[in-house]
């Protein structure tokens, strides 16, 4: 069901504390954490602790989390000092996008130059 956590989702075990992850902040709504991937000096995953596929969802079932998320990405660019030199939040949706985990979330990285467009 959506917004429940889902057994097989990385990121609903990472909420959870089943999964280890380098936690930078933590709301009553959402979990930053470290990609273990970075693209970026700078790499931060932001996510909602309810489970929906994607940001679009997320966004029509629970446009409050949708918010928090992307209130946390800006705390979080300002916690690692990234508002000054600029940063980019992004929301990968589908695999054709790069959506690897699909547990809405959003991408917080800086740290380096950003070229337009991307990939």
């Amino acid at each position: 069901m959506a917004g429940e956590p889902q057994a097989d989702c990385l990121f609903c075990k990472i909420v959870s504390g089943e999964v280890p992850a380098t936690v930078v902040r933590e709301t009553d709504t959402t979990v930053a954490f470290r990609d273990i991937n970075p693209q970026a000096p700078t790499h931060i995953l932001v996510i909602p602790k309810v489970h929906y596929p994607d940001a679009a969802s997320l966004a029509a079932a629970e446009p409050q989390v949708a918010a928090d998320v992307l209130r946390e990405a800006g705390t979080v660019a300002a916690d690692e000092k990234l508002v000054e030199t600029g940063y980019r939040v992004v929301f990968n949706t589908g695999s054709g996008a790069g959506q690897t985990v699909f547990h809405a979330h959003a991408h917080v990285l800086g740290g380096r130059g950003l070229n337009w467009p991307p990939g």
